[in-house]
């Protein structure tokens, strides 16, 4: 029951503005990216700086070192086509996956 308002994104996948828009009517939040451009590494240097006493929370950690750079804002429309999809796809896939098996055999050796 945690509210969720936006969702940031950083690495490889943040420089598709493409990957950023289909994230964030998926989600139905706004996409944000930030200054930093390595997730994981910047995110352990932040509670490394914690843990150290840099910095007193996470939270100041964050607030000290990131900036927002990009703001990708959720298209309801698109995001109802991406709902209607997948509930397709789980309806299909049932009755598809042992053609996907069978195929996968064919194509082995």
């Amino acid at each position: 029951n945690v509210p969720i308002t936006e969702v940031r994104a950083t690495g490889g996948g943040a420089r598709s503005r493409f990957w950023r828009e289909m994230q964030a009517d998926l989600f139905g939040v706004e996409m944000v990216t930030i200054n930093a451009t390595e997730g994981p590494a910047f995110g352990a240097a932040l509670l490394a700086g914690v843990g150290v006493g840099v910095f007193s929370s996470v939270e100041e950690a964050s607030a000290k070192t990131t900036r927002r750079v990009e703001t990708t804002r959720p298209d309801p429309a698109r995001g109802e086509i991406y709902r209607r999809q997948y509930r397709l796809y789980r309806r299909l896939y049932p009755a598809l996956a042992p053609l996907f098996r069978a195929n996968a055999g064919a194509t082995e050796g």
